[in-house]
């Protein structure tokens, strides 16, 4: 290195230090910002908690200029954005549950290039108002970092098609802005298996970029998975899990909004403060049960994978999942909330009897979550054969109720091409293989069937094969303890 980069080092890591407080970054933070700040596109894989928001924060603050944060909840966005803000670092979010004047106030922001990172959902940074202001030549734009990027890939060809154009967005601004302007691409996430991590390159168009992989393991995490004969026997075995681990912070996942509401008002009747959480509350309710919990005024939370992505409490000890999750990527999200402190966590699973006579309730929910991916597949197909052959996104949705979800499909089996943003060609070829939801949920089936070590599991699911077969877990129901 340099004398001159070295200097420049130096202060990286002093901004480092003074903002966040840390001595030194951990592995491999500092390689990461270091790619980041060098315009290099790069894919991140990182367990939950292992710092992954600062690798793409410090480089944005170092520079003048805009990085754009692409990030899937509400949520999400605001716990990040009030935490800089605390800091009084220049961070702002735009989306459409905004009041009109913050709306106004962060767009005047932008244009006048006082902002150094702006959060948005991809729906958001692709609305007329917000891309035309994006495309002007005099505003600097560093970076597009897509956080949570896995969202990418479960949703991006069903109920999220503004994901599947991401990937134009790059040199869609670069011909607005003067000649060698450089932006960076980096995704971050961390849960995708091998072919997850192919899908996000691919769609985003990174440039040879640098892979940075972390594997999901953690000593201090239990896994385990229990047998509910009985839905009443299911209640009775949450009810146990809670009352043993009482003063503990923790989480209770299940799979609906309605799941969410009936649990909690019956763990409230039996003496337990906790609330429900979920997309349908309004911000000001969401809020309020994450402050609740951040400071212990509720010990748990009854909740659906709405809640977690981002909100930082080191000190969960236990996670339920009432209902196992439908991919084993959401798995992993989930169970890496507890024990970011590094102090022993456990976490449990209740799962039907495995005929589903007793309790047909979690082979019935993972019928209707699959009915529903299939009804929109068939829905696409049948739309495609009406779509014109070359158009407009605005104009097809307009014209069709699905059609953008239709684009996104065809999208996803290589039948579709994004010249931009907003402007698609279909081509002729035959449909590829797209990446297959029975086939993941059937993943999810193994994992929790397994007689082998399940962290073992989940090594290989995630392509660390030899980092398994070297594994000596004791941390997990299926292990003796090390």
């Amino acid at each position: 290195m340099h004398l001159s980069e070295q200097t420049a080092w130096n202060r990286v890591r002093a901004t480092f230090q003074k903002v966040w407080g840390y001595q030194d970054f951990r592995p491999p933070q500092g390689e990461i910002v270091h790619t980041l700040l060098a315009h290099q596109d790069a894919l991140v894989v990182m367990p939950t908690g292992g710092g992954k928001s600062i690798c793409f924060q410090l480089p944005a603050l170092m520079r003048t200029g805009v990085t754009l944060v692409v990030s899937p909840l509400v949520a999400l966005m605001e716990n990040q954005v009030q935490d800089l803000q605390q800091r009084q670092l220049s961070a702002a979010l735009l989306h459409s549950e905004l009041p009109t004047h913050q709306r106004r106030q962060t767009l005047w922001a932008l244009e006048r290039q006082k902002l150094r990172l702006l959060y948005l959902s991809p729906e958001t940074l692709l609305s007329e108002a917000v891309w035309e202001r994006l495309c002007q030549p005099n505003l600097k734009i560093n970076g597009l970092i897509l956080d949570e990027a896995h969202c990418l890939v479960q949703w991006g060809d069903t109920f999220r098609p503004a994901y599947r154009r991401l990937g134009t967005v790059r040199s869609a601004l670069l011909q607005s802005k003067p000649a060698g302007t450089q932006i960076g691409i980096a995704a971050f996430t961390a849960t995708a298996d091998p072919q997850a991590q192919q899908i996000i390159q691919q769609v985003l168009q990174l440039q040879h970029p640098q892979i940075f992989r972390l594997n999901p393991y953690r000593s201090n995490l239990h896994l385990a998975v229990q047998i509910a004969w009985t839905p009443k026997g299911r209640r009775q075995s949450l009810l146990k899990f809670v009352q043993a681990r009482s003063p503990q912070a923790g989480l209770v996942y299940v799979r609906t909004r309605q799941d969410s509401e009936s649990l909690a008002d019956w763990l409230a009747e039996k003496g337990y403060k906790t609330a429900a959480y979920h997309a349908g509350l309004s911000p000001e309710e969401r809020r309020a049960i994450e402050s609740a919990w951040l400071k212990d005024e509720i010990r748990f939370v009854v909740c659906t994978s709405a809640f977690g992505m981002g909100i930082n409490k080191p000190d969960v000890r236990w996670v339920v999942h009432f209902h196992a999750p439908a991919l084993l990527s959401e798995y992993v999200q989930e169970v890496g909330r507890a024990g970011r402190d590094g102090l022993p966590a456990e976490t449990l699973t209740l799962v039907s009897e495995p005929t589903g006579w007793l309790d047909p309730e979690d082979r019935q929910r993972q019928r209707f979550f699959q009915d529903r991916v299939r009804s929109l597949q068939k829905k696409a197909q049948q739309l495609a054969q009406q779509l014109p052959v070359e158009g407009d996104v605005k104009e097809v949705s307009r014209q069709f109720k699905d059609g953008a979800i239709a684009l996104a499909m065809l999208h996803s089996s290589g039948q579709l091409e994004w010249q931009d943003p907003f402007r698609y060609r279909i081509h002729a070829s035959p449909a590829r293989q797209t990446c297959d939801q029975a086939n993941a949920a059937q993943q999810m089936q193994q994992y929790l069937t397994t007689s082998e070590c399940r962290w073992k599991f989940l090594l290989q699911a995630f392509g660390f094969g030899t980092e398994a077969n070297i594994l000596r877990c004791g941390h997990c129901d299926r292990c003796p303890p090390t």
